[in-house]
């Protein structure tokens, strides 16, 4: 497992994931304007020089707001996820983020475990947050 920065020779696989994973994707161009800000932090993961997960965060005032988180269904539950928010979050400490934030589907347990486990705490509820279904975020901090 190589856990690397996001580059924009990685933008069409992760494309293709994000568009195979979330009802309302985000386009290539979103991501190249998110890698292209030096606030932000966004990674892959490779396995057998295949993209197989990517997360990010934006860096504003000391905090970092997580937006988006992407495992390939065949490689959940392996640590893929955990190894690549943890080094994410390494990495926003060394860049002097001091907080981080994120809102999940409240109907996705297996992400709030794993957000739990990383430190993150329940904060509240964004009702009907998500469409496409409709479903409530919960906000997690660290």
């Amino acid at each position: 497992m190589l856990i690397r920065n996001m580059y924009e020779k990685d933008l069409k696989r992760v494309h293709e994931i994000e568009c195979s994973i979330f009802s309302k994707p985000w386009t290539e161009a979103d991501f190249k304007n998110s890698i292209e800000d030096h606030n932000n932090i966004y990674l892959i993961v490779e396995e057998q020089d295949d993209i197989v997960a990517y997360c990010g965060l934006w860096g504003v005032v000391g905090e970092g707001q997580i937006n988006n988180v992407a495992v390939i269904k065949e490689c959940r539950c392996l640590g893929i996820g955990r190894a690549m928010i943890a080094t994410m979050l390494q990495l926003g400490r060394e860049q002097g983020l001091e907080a981080f934030t994120l809102e999940v589907r409240i109907s996705n347990l297996s992400a709030i475990a794993l957000y739990h486990k990383l430190g993150f705490q329940d904060a509240g509820i964004r009702k009907n947050f998500y469409e496409e279904p409709t479903d409530d975020a919960l906000i997690m901090w660290l």
